[in-house]
C-alpha cells in the first residue's frame, strides 16, 4: 500500500519538519553538497555524515551536463540520463515523491537541485532552510551509512520550456529594453574580480542583485516581508531574465521569488560563463 506524499511547506522547510518526517517513505532527502574549487569534497563531507536517509546528487556529475566550448560552466543535465538518475534515488511523479534539497552553502547547489525539479514540472520539492549547519546547530542525528536503494515508480517531466533562455534570447531581450539581474558578487559583477570565469564583467544593461543578500545572518532566508523590502530597490524592467555565473546561484535569486509567492522569471543557465566564452580575452 502505498502512501501519500505529506503536505510540505513550499518553497522552504526547516529542520523540525524535516526531523519529524524522515520516516516517511514518500520523502526523498537530496545531499548536494558540493565545493566549486574542489568538486571531490561535497561527496567526501556526504560520505563523512549526513541526514538520515539522504541520497547524494553532485553538481558537475549529476546536475548539470559535460561543459563544451560555449553553453557555460554547469549546462542543463540530459534529460533523459536525469530522469535515470532521479529513478535510482527515489525520485518519481508517480506515486508522488516529496523532494527535500540541502547542502552547506547558503543553498546555493540544493536550489539548482529545486529548479531543476520545478522546471521538469515537479513541484513537490523544497529546500531545507539553513541547510547542513543548521541540521548540525539542532543537535539532529547524523549518519555514514548510505540508504539503502529504494522501490521507485515514474518520474514523468513536464518540462517548462519557457523558463529558460540562451545567450541569443538574452540579446533580443536586451534589444527590446528588457532587463536583466545578475546574482553574483557585487564585486565579480563590476570586474573588479573574477576567480572562476577567463573574462571579467557583467552582461551589458544588468543590475546586480547578490543572491547572498536574500539570506540572514544565521544563514536562513528573510521573511517574505523582508525580502519584497529588499527588492524593491531593484527595479528591472518587466520581466527580467536573471543569470549568474553558469546558472546556479541564480536559482537563489529565484528560490527568493517563490518564497515571495511570486512566479518564477526565466533563467539564462549559461550566465556569463556562457556569455564571456564569446568575447575576446584581453
Amino acid at each position: 500500500m502505498s502512501s501519500s506524499p505529506p503536505t510540505m511547506p513550499t518553497p522552504l522547510v526547516d529542520v523540525h519538519w524535516l526531523q519529524a518526517h524522515l520516516a516517511d517513505p514518500s520523502v526523498v532527502i537530496i545531499d548536494c553538497r558540493f565545493a566549486l574549487g574542489n568538486p571531490q569534497q561535497g561527496r567526501q563531507e556526504y560520505q563523512d555524515g549526513h541526514i538520515p536517509e539522504a541520497q547524494y546528487l553532485d553538481l558537475n556529475q549529476d546536475l548539470s551536463s559535460p561543459v563544451q566550448a560555449h553553453g557555460g560552466r554547469h549546462p542543463l543535465p540530459d534529460i533523459s540520463e536525469f530522469l535515470l538518475k532521479l529513478k535510482s534515488v527515489g525520485i518519481a511523479s508517480q506515486p508522488l515523491t516529496s523532494v527535500i534539497a540541502y547542502d552547506a552553502t547558503k543553498g546555493a547547489f540544493a536550489a539548482r537541485l529545486w529548479w531543476l525539479l520545478r522546471y521538469l514540472g515537479h513541484d513537490a520539492v523544497a529546500v531545507l532552510d539553513g541547510g547542513f549547519p543548521a541540521w548540525q546547530q539542532a543537535g539532529l542525528p547524523i549518519e555514514t551509512a548510505f540508504p539503502a536503494p529504494r522501490p521507485t515508480g515514474r518520474f514523468i517531466p513536464q518540462v517548462r520550456t519557457d523558463w529558460v533562455v540562451d545567450r541569443e534570447a538574452v540579446k533580443q531581450h536586451q534589444q527590446a529594453g528588457g532587463g536583466l539581474i545578475d546574482a553574483r558578487s557585487p564585486e565579480r559583477f563590476r570586474g573588479e574580480q573574477e576567480p572562476i570565469d577567463p573574462v571579467a564583467g557583467a552582461i551589458p544593461g544588468a543590475v546586480n542583485f547578490f543572491w547572498q543578500a536574500n539570506l540572514d545572518e544565521r544563514d536562513r532566508f528573510k521573511s517574505s516581508a523582508e525580502l519584497q523590502q529588499l527588492w524593491q530597490s531593484i527595479v528591472p524592467r518587466d520581466c527580467p531574465i536573471y543569470y549568474c555565473g553558469s546558472g546556479v546561484t541564480a536559482c537563489v535569486n529565484l528560490l527568493a521569488q517563490a518564497v515571495m509567492g511570486h512566479e518564477l522569471p526565466r533563467l539564462y543557465i549559461g550566465g556569463w560563463s556562457d556569455w564571456c566564452s564569446y568575447l575576446e580575452k584581453t
